[in-house]
């Protein structure tokens, strides 16, 4: 590695507040990637329990961000049809199923509050990440993966930003040098993922020699491509699926329409799938909760 670019990367390390930015954006502010190659998943055993080790890395050449947010809607309407899209939300701009999910909700009716909670906005993160240790899949050891993750993973990295007591020291645990890597340990529990068992290790470490770190830095991957505008449906297009999920026409019902619709349709088709998302929206994280609603709508 060249002096230069040991250089460049000591210096894009060191902004500490910068990091500390992002988290506080998150605090104030109000996910499916394809499975193209680039996004790491951790395995896991008949009982669905699974062990890995990764590091979570610095922003990519030419970009800031941490971490990428995405918000996602995913659930099935009356018409048994699915609505699995990005959500306008992470772009702050207006989202036709959040509008609606707001008048359900003002309307006071615990009924409508059902329909918008089992059509809520889920959060993802994507971070750049090395797999250090993947005992299942001993080939992605040392490879660079973009790995999508939920809030409870995410509530970990920020009680080593941001920690709760005086006496605990913030570290930085996406540093090339000086950053931790990340047990990732899952259970099943009550028949869903668990992982409030993952942590950090305690002792800081290089993620690698430094002769491999330019490497590894040449090898991430965008975060900024991953929120572009691009990759979401107009508020029109999007306007126009959600009325085809709730009444199969492009033309989106008011609160009280989707009450009277749902009312009327409490056949075991509906349901089986309104328990079933209740249940995996309280029993799991929201980037599994996702990839199990993808799952019903491929099967359907």
């Amino acid at each position: 590695m060249s002096f230069n670019t040991i250089e460049e990367l000591r210096k894009s390390r060191g902004n500490f507040d910068t990091l500390l930015n992002q988290v506080e954006k998150m605090s104030t502010t109000t996910t499916e990637s394809n499975d193209d190659g680039r996004e790491w998943k951790p395995t896991v055993d008949q009982a669905g329990n699974g062990y890995a080790v990764i590091r979570f890395l610095p922003p990519a050449k030419g970009e800031d961000q941490y971490w990428a947010r995405l918000w996602t809607h995913g659930f099935q309407g009356p018409t048994g049809k699915w609505y699995i899209e990005n959500s306008l939300t992470t772009l702050g701009q207006q989202d036709p199923v959040s509008e609606l999910n707001s008048e359900l909700w003002n309307s006071g009716v615990e009924s409508n509050k059902d329909i918008a909670r089992k059509q809520k906005r889920r959060q993802s993160f994507y971070s750049n990440i090395v797999v250090v240790k993947d005992p299942s899949n001993p080939e992605n050891e040392g490879n660079v993966y973009l790995y999508r993750y939920g809030k409870k993973i995410f509530d970990k990295i920020q009680d080593l930003l941001k920690p709760e007591f005086e006496d605990e020291t913030p570290v930085n645990p996406f540093d090339f040098w000086e950053g931790r890597n990340f047990k990732l340990k899952i259970r099943q529990v009550e028949g869903f993922r668990n992982y409030d068992k993952s942590e950090f290790e305690s002792a800081p470490s290089p993620v690698a020699a430094d002769d491999e770190i330019e490497a590894i830095w040449a090898k991430q991957y965008s975060l900024a491509e991953i929120v572009d505008p691009s990759n979401f449906k107009s508020y029109e297009d999007l306007k126009s699926k959600l009325g085809m999920v709730l009444q199969g026409a492009s033309k989106v019902p008011n609160a009280s329409t989707v009450a009277a619709q749902t009312g009327d349709i409490e056949d075991d088709l509906f349901a089986k799938q309104h328990a079933e998302t209740k249940v995996v929206s309280n029993g799991s994280d929201d980037d599994d909760a996702m990839s199990y609603f993808a799952k019903l709508a491929d099967d359907s």
